[in-house]
């Protein structure tokens, strides 16, 4: 879904076990994400208003220089599903990092993210986890969470810079842009 449609605005619903079709959804996103060459993919981006996400640090990792990976504390990454996902902390010190989102393509931005976010969720067998996580990998939990949140990375932007995005933000939800992946427009 792209920029406007009503569902990335949306706080998105718990499920169960028996939610239907869940296996075959949770893998077209892998599929969907990977096919749009994304790290993190939440539901309500492919039109579902449920808390499902899915993340892949990894391939952040092996496309970096040597001389980067030290700068992150999360090598070699992370792929997992998150299910019914609430954050129970972020902590540490905010750090900026050039963001970027399937459903607003073409638009990038440095953004202020704290460094660690703890966070409880279910895996796909709905066994239930709370674990901690840092560098790209937490940045990309906290960016996704925030999708079922019904936020999007722009905003943290301030006043000013989104006004400034407003023309390239309304040529999205318009369809007024391409794209080398799947997405349906809301206008």
């Amino acid at each position: 879904m792209a920029y406007g449609a009503p569902v990335l605005r949306t706080v998105a619903k718990d499920i169960s076990s028996d939610y239907p079709g869940l296996a075959k959804f949770i893998e077209d996103m892998w599929e969907t994400m990977y096919a749009s060459n994304g790290v993190g993919l939440a539901a309500p981006q492919v039109n579902k208003d449920i808390r499902l996400f899915i993340i892949d640090s990894a391939q952040v990792f092996a496309n970096l220089e040597d001389e980067e990976r030290t700068e992150y504390p999360d090598e070699p990454g992370v792929k997992q599903l998150f299910i019914n996902a609430r954050i129970i902390a972020l902590e540490g010190n905010e750090w900026g990092y050039n963001e970027g989102c399937l459903s607003i393509p073409k638009i990038r931005e440095d953004i202020q993210r704290p460094a660690r976010v703890t966070i409880e969720y279910l895996d796909e067998n709905f066994q239930p986890y709370t674990r901690t996580f840092s560098g790209i990998t937490g940045r990309i939990i906290q960016h996704e969470y925030d999708h079922i949140e019904g936020k999007l990375f722009i905003d943290y932007l301030k006043p000013l810079k989104r006004k400034l995005l407003k023309g390239k933000l309304d040529d999205i939800s318009k369809g007024k842009i391409k794209v080398d992946y799947k997405m349906v427009f809301p206008k």
